[in-house]
């Protein structure tokens, strides 16, 4: 294989609060006409990276592995990532990917030359020149490699690779709805989309009728909310918000809304989406931002749902995942959904199988999910309670309580640490 040099730089002004959209705005907000779900996410990267990151990412340092992992990774199922493609020459995804099952919706472009005399012309869904489906593929299922501490929440599931949209957003409403169509077909049991349009979907449009035919053959669809929320202002956002997918926000490391996230009713959870790793074209990894990173990490939870309870329905799945999210207020609201996915949780044993429908937690919500290793941050309510703390234990030393002064000085330490 030719070396990769491609190098795709897409908004990068996330970090200002302004992106709306990975590599276009939404075609709705473009133009009129309907020119399909347009992709999210933000980032800038040349691949195939030489240097893999090494250490573990944030996302994964809230999760304990061994206790995800006691009963599944995920083998058996079958999730089909509907984006630009899915590389799988990267070593996390060479034994993943299901090149045979994968489908091509886009004219391939044999005079290019990014991916070497192999990849020109493939229509298996394996040419990924913008190296965004790859990310997604490699948050659900890349497998654990020597060098990074990165790896898929269900590395032995199989991904089925649909390219449907590129850098130049020729992905139309028409195309999504044939692949979610081939997707079904082709055994998924989870389609992860993480492309969002915000130009009205009737459930009688041909993307309407393939999610409806979707959720009615038992399958969990996830799909991004989509990242024009620095507006503050609601939108539905398609395919997220059509009856029965899943919609997933993005969280930062503080369990609150990132600020481009987008609100509205659709949302189901929020998942990390910021400062995301995950692999690339050729190998690697690179780091992303968006609600595209988030919703695969909810869909890596919902894979090894799906393998560890085999007779619960699509439905209950997804309500599984809602019902034991990090919630911050006893409900969902616009902004976060029900609350911040919690793989660990959710895939705890608990007695009966969910209902249909999410329900209010009676009990005071949990602020953060279940960590295997301290981070920093807290929600405000968090750090309203440590400053408390902080004060009551100055009150001590003023009375001379040596006790208290030795929980101030202990505190106080774990302040700067998580800082």
């Amino acid at each position: 294989m030719a070396p990769v040099t491609t190098t795709y730089r897409t908004a990068a002004l996330l970090a200002a609060g302004t992106l709306t959209a990975l590599l276009a705005a939404p075609a709705a907000a473009a133009q009129p006409r309907d020119d399909g779900p347009a992709l999210d996410g933000s980032g800038e990267c040349t691949f195939p990276m030489k240097k893999q990151i090494e250490g573990v990412p944030w996302p994964l340092q809230r999760v304990i592995l061994d206790e995800l992992w006691q009963d599944t990774k995920g083998k058996g199922v079958r999730v089909a990532v509907i984006d630009t493609g899915v590389d799988d020459v990267n070593p996390q995804l060479s034994k993943v990917v299901d090149a045979k099952a994968g489908r091509d919706y886009l004219k391939p472009d044999p005079k290019n030359p990014s991916f070497g005399d192999e990849k020109r012309g493939k229509t298996d869904g394996t040419v990924d020149e913008v190296g965004h489906g790859t990310k997604v593929a490699g948050i659900i299922a890349a497998k654990p490699a020597k060098g990074t501490g990165f790896v898929g929440l269900a590395p032995e599931a199989t991904i089925i690779p649909i390219r449907q949209n590129d850098e130049k957003n020729s992905g139309k409403s028409d195309t999504m709805a044939q692949a979610i169509d081939y997707a079904v077909k082709a055994g998924a049991k989870v389609i992860n989309i993480s492309q969002d349009t915000t130009q009205p979907m009737s459930p009688d449009s041909p993307m309407g009728r393939s999610v409806a035919a979707a959720i009615k053959n038992d399958v969990v669809i996830v799909a991004s909310a989509g990242n024009d929320g620095a507006d503050g202002e609601n939108k539905l956002t398609y395919p997220a918000a059509f009856p029965g997918v899943l919609a997933v926000a993005s969280s930062d490391r503080n369990n609150e809304r990132a600020a481009f996230s987008q609100s509205g009713p659709m949302v189901g959870v929020a998942a990390p989406g910021v400062d995301i790793v995950s692999t690339v074209p050729g190998g690697g990894q690179c780091v992303d931002n968006g609600t595209s990173f988030s919703a695969p990490y909810v869909a890596g939870v919902a894979t090894l749902l799906r393998a560890k309870y085999p007779e619960w329905t699509a439905a209950q799945i997804v309500t599984r995942i809602e019902q034991t999210a990090v919630r911050s207020i006893n409900g969902r609201d616009d902004h976060v959904g029900w609350g911040v996915v919690d793989p660990v949780k959710a895939l705890a044993d608990q007695p009966g199988t969910p209902a249909s429908t999410p329900v209010a937690d009676p009990a005071r919500p949990s602020r953060r999910p279940r960590t295997g290793r301290a981070d920093a941050g807290g929600d405000p309510q968090e750090r309203s309670e440590r400053l408390a703390t902080y004060a009551l234990g100055i009150g001590g030393v003023l009375v001379a309580v040596v006790a208290g002064t030795a929980t101030v000085i202990r505190d106080s330490r774990r302040g700067k640490e998580a800082r």
